[in-house]
Formats: structure tokens, sequence, C-alpha cells
């Protein structure tokens, strides 16, 4: 039997490649699962609201991040717990994010940093 879920909002520069129906996770076990994305087209934002297992609960200043499994598995979301004493509830915000590091854009200013290294030498 299901239980009943609750949704939480989070706002990220860059969702990478995130996808509805992925999970979310907290100390590696899935708590929810991804119900929506949606581009906010005020703050360039993605908007991703998720159904959380109304199991569990976290604290207002929980850490939400976008991580890849393994090397180049599927994107979640991933919970990291505060120590706030009050519970985000239905419907809030998780106001700490961080976005998924894109291994494209990573790679690519490592090779510039390494072309720049080596016009120093000369």
């Amino acid at each position: 039997h299901l239980s009943e879920t609750y949704v939480l909002q989070a706002r990220f520069d860059n969702i990478g490649g995130l996808k509805v129906r992925g999970p979310v996770k907290s100390a590696g076990v899935v708590v929810g699962r991804i119900a929506d994305i949606r581009f906010d087209p005020a703050t360039y934002e993605a908007v991703v609201s998720m159904n959380i297992d109304g199991r569990f609960r976290f604290p207002k200043d929980t850490f939400a991040s976008i991580y890849t499994s393994g090397l180049l598995g599927e994107q979640f979301i991933g919970f990291d717990v505060g120590g706030d004493e009050k519970m985000l509830k239905a419907g809030d915000t998780v106001t700490k994010t961080q976005s998924a590091v894109v291994l494209e854009k990573l790679i690519s200013q490592f090779l510039f940093n390494k072309a720049a290294e080596g016009q120093d030498t000369k």
C-alpha cells in the first residue's frame, strides 16, 4: 500500500539530464520521485516539483543537489539533510540547491585551462 505523498519544490540554474519520474534520494535511499519540471521565464531557472513519501520529513535547511548515478547513469536529486528543527511541509520550496555538474562544461574548462597553462611557459 502506498503511503501519502506531499509536494516539495526546488529551483536550479541547470538540471542537466534530470527527468520526470526520476528518483529523489536521501542517504542513497529513494524517498520520492520527480513529478514535474518547468522553466520559470522570470528567473530563467528550472522549477522541479517532487512527490515525497509522506513517512519522511526533512529539515528546512536541507540541501537538494543533482547527482549522477555512476559516471553516465541517470541523474537524481539527493537530499543532504540539515540540522534545522523546523521541517519542510507540503508546498514548501527547498531553498538550498546545487545544480547539475555538466560533464561537458567541466571537460571544456579543464582543456581551456590546460591550453592557457601551455601558453604561459612560452
